[in-house]
């Protein structure tokens, strides 16, 4: 849900207006929610004639008590999503932009209360919130993921883990596969763990290991790559010196026996030059041990 230029406006417009009237001094979580609690409902034909004033007129005064009245609304839903481990005064802004988007959106006509037309906003803004902020690696993120998000940890808390048949009814209930709910299940018993292990964690302890214990990779030293490369180069222009001092049948069965992708074979070679396959032989021998006493490395 992305707001419109026109929901950008009247959002702005709240959030420097909509706490600027409450009746104490808010300084804290605490102090926010007496204050709240303190603002006066509207009864259903004052909440009629605010909803028509600001549609009609775009009267933004007429949005910001439509906004005010229902704070304390907002606190009770957000309080019930503190079970994640998230601080109820981020959950109760988030929440408030939901409240602002749906007072944006409401129709006065259609006959209900505000309260029950926001509810849907407020949870929308509020669970996005904690998809997004729950873990460092994102739990949900299909459509179906999103739903079981929610749905699943409640299950999981009344019945541990599940098994087939409760598997198979939390899918049939949600209409997900049972393969995403398993997989769900398997995301929501994890936990993030910190990639470098604090002063205080031993390598004895019981907890899960941080990954900088088993994600060590030694292959890429930087020391041993360059003594690597210097080494391959100094092979390199060792055989080629070497190969430069033997005659270019010699050099030629060489090449064609042991460096090119296709080996050639003796009998080919021996029909190439006019003789045997086991001169070919013979040669190669020669040859090969004139390289290794050029290269310096043992007859």
């Amino acid at each position: 849900m992305r707001q419109g230029k026109g929901e950008m406006d009247m959002t702005n417009a709240l959030v420097r207006s909509d706490l600027s009237t409450l009746p104490c001094k808010v300084g804290s979580e605490e102090h926010y929610i007496q204050a709240v609690n303190r603002l006066p409902t509207l009864s259903a034909e004052e909440e009629q004639s605010l909803a028509r004033r600001y549609r009609e007129d775009s009267d933004i005064e007429a949005a910001r008590w439509l906004v005010l009245s229902h704070l304390r609304f907002v606190v009770h839903i957000a309080r019930g999503y503190t079970g994640y481990g998230l601080p109820l005064a981020d959950l109760v802004q988030e929440g408030n932009i939901g409240l602002m988007k749906a007072v944006k959106r409401f129709d006065p006509q259609v006959g209900v209360r505000l309260v029950s037309f926001a509810v849907h906003w407020i949870r929308a803004e509020i669970h996005e919130f904690i998809l997004r902020n729950w873990r460092i690696v994102k739990v949900a993120t299909t459509k179906a993921q999103r739903k079981l998000f929610f749905n699943l940890r409640g299950s999981k808390k009344r019945l541990g883990w599940l098994n087939s048949q409760e598997v198979d009814a939390v899918a049939n209930d949600l209409g997900v596969n049972p393969t995403t709910v398993r997989e769900m299940e398997s995301r929501l018993s994890g936990q993030d763990i910190s990639f470098d292990p604090g002063p205080d964690t031993g390598e004895d302890d019981d907890g899960p290991r941080s990954p900088v214990a088993y994600l060590r990779d030694n292959r890429m030293n930087p020391a041993d790559e360059v003594e690597s490369r210097d080494w391959q180069s100094h092979q390199s222009e060792s055989l080629a010196a070497a190969l430069a001092q033997l005659d270019e049948r010699s050099r030629d069965i060489v090449h064609k026996r042991w460096l090119y992708e296709s080996k050639v074979t003796l009998q080919e070679l021996g029909d190439h030059y006019q003789v045997s396959a086991e001169r070919i032989r013979q040669l190669e021998k020669i040859a090969l041990k004139k390289l290794r006493g050029a290269m310096g490395a043992p007859a």
